[in-house]
């Protein structure tokens, strides 16, 4: 099937690693040009090197702390100088610390707002003068925890639920605009926040890595954890034409894992 991504400009943030990185290799396999984003340089160009080798779309990066909103201006105007507008926008970051509520003081929960869903909003903000021209997809990238609360991460049940929110709202209010906006939420997929998150379950039990590995794909009906591509497969499917009637959901690529309906 032809997605009809050849030429179409992505911005794709945190894509120096993990599902962001997935997402910004499969859209420029489709041929889109991607500008990546996140705050190490030196990732950004490991990163625009390899996909650039893959001879499909164009890849370009500027260096972004999405907390700070001149960056993302600077992204926003940089993106548009290269290559001439924004198409997709893909809003994505690194999850909160882990920690309850008795753990996390105002610094910790200031920082995770500001991480995780100020910086959607500043994201679309910023976009959105370009998209409103010929349409456009915007993808926000959450968690299973919008669905099930995840016990130890209160600062991602708390912000992600937040996205939820923010995408069905701009669903509606964009959609005259013909700009396409969903939240798309990963379980227990193979990056290095989930291997970090792992860890630090590890050590709280005295047990190694392994045996929470295991215990977790027991709870996934397909009994492994996902692939990035996996998860970035879904994401390309979204912000491609092929859909063009889905928008203000809610979808997670988890495997089965959550039991909620």
């Amino acid at each position: 099937m032809d997605l009809h991504l050849s030429g179409k400009t992505a911005i794709v943030a945190a894509s120096s690693q993990g599902l962001g990185k997935a997402i910004a290799t499969q859209l420029v396999k489709e041929g889109a040009n991607v500008m990546l984003a996140s705050r190490s340089e030196d990732k950004l160009k490991a990163v625009q090197a390899e996909l650039s080798a893959l001879n499909k779309g164009e890849v370009s990066f500027l260096q972004t702390d999405i907390t700070n909103k001149e960056e993302i201006e600077a992204l926003m105007k940089h993106t548009v100088e290269t290559f001439g507008t924004i198409d997709i926008l893909v809003n994505n970051a690194g999850g909160p610390p882990a920690g309850t509520f008795e753990q996390l003081d105002d610094e910790a929960w200031q920082g995770a707002f500001e991480l995780n869903l100020l910086s959607y909003v500043r994201m679309i903000r910023g976009a959105l003068p370009y998209l409103q021209k010929n349409g456009g997809k915007i993808i926000n990238v959450a968690s299973s925890s919008i669905k099930v609360p995840i016990a130890g991460l209160i600062l991602s049940n708390t912000f992600r639920l937040g996205i939820v929110g923010l995408s069905k709202t701009l669903a509606d209010e964009l959609a005259p605009y013909n700009i396409l906006i969903n939240t798309v939420a990963p379980g227990r997929i193979a990056t290095d926040r989930v291997a970090h998150l792992d860890q630090i379950n590890a050590e709280k039990l005295g047990k190694p890595i392994e045996e929470i590995e295991q215990m977790y794909k027991e709870t996934i009906p397909l009994k492994r954890y996902g692939a990035p591509e996996e998860f970035a497969n879904f994401v390309t499917f979204l912000v491609s034409d092929a859909n063009s009637y889905m928008t203000g959901q809610a979808y997670l690529v988890d495997g089965g894992m959550v039991k909620a309906i």
